[in-house]
């Protein structure tokens, strides 16, 4: 898993089926002192984050898995909420 900062929402006119009904997010991905380590990108959130909220994600094979089908087309979902973060 990895911390990403919402910052963007994606409106889709037509979607996968698989994604009906689950929104779509821009992340950029931080690290653990919050400072942006590389590009912002799109995810899938299933966990109902909101703006500027840190999140944990996962990409690749465990992105799908977040689904409620468990398949889909997705490199990128969100799966959690950071509250705090201790360094």
């Amino acid at each position: 898993m990895y911390l990403g900062k919402v910052i963007g929402k994606v409106w889709a006119t037509r979607k996968d089926p698989s994604l009906v009904g689950i929104r779509l997010l821009i992340v950029e991905p931080i690290d653990h002192e919050r400072h942006p380590i590389g590009d912002p990108f799109i995810a899938v959130d299933v966990v109902n984050a909101g703006p500027d909220e840190t999140v944990y994600w996962v990409s690749a094979r465990e992105a799908p898995n977040a689904l409620p089908d468990k398949y889909g087309p997705v490199d990128a979902a969100i799966v959690g909420i950071a509250d705090c973060i201790n360094t």
